[in-house]
């Protein structure tokens, strides 16, 4: 080889290194599902005292798991069988729907944040021992996406910051109004429900971009 070949050689290898380095970073998508999370109190009202959750499957976020147990839910139009519950319990139960299956149910659900459950939507939850009526606690999460500190301050975001975000595919656009949840042990993942991932022709392991 010779030294304007090496050196051509050499320019290459840069200029495909530089490309790599200012490539969009891609956020996974992770299409969500329909799911409750549990109260430990309610956890023994639908399944009885000591009961408690068998994992099914582990989630990509660190801690959380799709627990083999389902609940039955029933609204004043319609009922709603097999909502699988996720784990950990935690402090107070929330539902998880979308504006579909809210609509089969009969109910009216709030686009919230999870975990901002006052004045939501109420349901009766059914399970093998009892069944709880809840004045509120079911929400449509708003499209978020997760991530940890050091993901954040690479992205020049904060928790609670709103962003837009494009993706490809046959219906490729921009998706605004997206909001960015940041705590130390999140992965990077961006949730959107069942309604808005079949819109947009969004599947589980695809790729969006920060704008």
């Amino acid at each position: 080889m010779s030294q304007l070949e090496e050196e051509m050689l050499i320019k290459q290898v840069v200029q495909q290194v530089m490309a790599a380095l200012h490539q969009p970073e891609g956020i996974p998508v992770g299409v969500s599902n329909r799911h409750i999370h549990l109260s430990a109190e309610h956890m023994e009202i639908l399944f009885g005292r000591g009961k408690s959750l068998t994992k099914k499957k582990e989630l990509n976020q660190i801690g959380e798991f799709a627990a083999e147990e389902t609940v039955t839910l029933v609204g004043p139009k319609g009922t709603m069988r097999g909502v699988r519950i996720l784990g950990p319990l935690r402090s107070f139960t929330q539902i998880e729907l979308s504006l579909t299956d809210a609509f089969g149910l009969g109910i009216k659900p709030p686009f919230r944040n999870s975990g901002d459950i006052k004045g939501s939507a109420g349901i009766v939850v059914v399970g093998p021992c009892g069944a709880v009526t809840l004045q509120e606690g079911v929400i449509c999460a708003i499209r978020h996406i997760h991530m940890n500190c050091e993901t954040a301050q690479r992205f020049g975001v904060r928790d609670g910051d709103v962003a837009t975000v494009s993706f490809g595919g046959v219906r490729g656009g921009t998706l605004k109004e997206v909001l960015i949840r940041v705590q130390e042990h999140f992965r990077l993942e961006m949730h959107v429900d069942t309604d808005e991932a079949n819109a947009l022709g969004l599947k589980n392991g695809d790729t969006v971009t920060l704008l």
